[in-house]
């Protein structure tokens, strides 16, 4: 019989921020949920999983191995594993390596408090194509709360995100050494640089080990920064024009 509902919700790492989230919109869906933080004991771990539809792990990758290794013994058949990281070919290989039945994985672009006007969206990932019908189950979950939810692949989330988060991270860090590196370079600052001052403020004050270990995951971050030091080389030689016109592509094209 298929199944077409999730109405038990086990999320590791509740206690964190995107955890907590999802604590919180599973449950106002009327959906129950048990939350597991660490230290996971056996029994508590065992009576959070015992009937559980879908496993959710809020966890870094770097956590992924362990909290596996201590989940997957009590989880039962049919459950759906289901992770919510920024990065997926790793996680993604080390949940089917470990499991035998429905993976999905799932990645909400979004942070815990959502800007006004932003939309939402979680990419979806199903594990193997039997799994499909266990992503439409965890997307009309995600759905229910009020996200946009798109189908894609492992390959194409990561090779995505190495630019969006990684690059972002990466070419952000550089600038902004090198600018320090300017003597008295604090003179003379101008509005559209302390506004990108201010974007930068809470990723390398308050994020910044988070974006090294999710950019240090990303298998496509070395290719996509020697891409970008391609356009750098462009802009080096003068072509500014060039890449102008191509970056204008982001609003001809606006559906984000």
């Amino acid at each position: 019989m298929k199944r077409t509902d999730i109405d038990n919700i086990a999320i590791v790492g509740a206690g964190g921020q995107m955890g907590g989230l999802f604590v919180e919109d599973f449950t106002r869906l009327g959906r129950t949920v048990t939350p597991l933080s660490r230290p996971y004991s056996e029994e508590e771990t065992a009576r959070a999983l015992d009937g559980c539809d879908l496993l959710v792990l809020s966890v870094p990758v770097t956590a992924m191995d362990q909290v596996l290794d201590t989940m997957l013994p009590h989880v039962q058949t049919g459950t759906v594993l289901c992770d919510v990281g920024s990065v997926k070919v790793q996680p993604m290989k080390a949940m089917l390596d470990k499991y035998d039945g429905p993976v999905v994985g799932t990645h909400p672009l979004f942070g815990p408090v959502i800007p006004d006007g932003f939309r939402p969206r979680v990419a979806v990932v199903p594990g193997r194509d039997r799994d499909a019908e266990a992503a439409a189950r965890v997307s009309a979950l995600f759905s229910a709360c009020g996200y946009a939810c798109f189908d894609t692949t492992a390959e194409e989330h990561d090779r995505a995100m190495a630019l969006i988060q990684g690059l972002n991270f990466t070419s952000t860090v550089a600038f902004l050494a090198a600018a320090r590196e300017v003597d008295n370079i604090e003179n003379f600052v101008t509005p559209s640089f302390r506004r990108r001052l201010d974007s930068a403020r809470k990723m390398l004050t308050m994020d910044t080990q988070l974006f090294e270990i999710i950019s240090e995951a990303n298998p496509f971050l070395q290719e996509t920064n020697r891409k970008f030091m391609a356009y750098l080389g462009l802009a080096a030689g003068g072509d500014l024009e060039l890449l102008a016109e191509r970056a204008q592509w982001w609003w001809r094209n606006e559906t984000y």
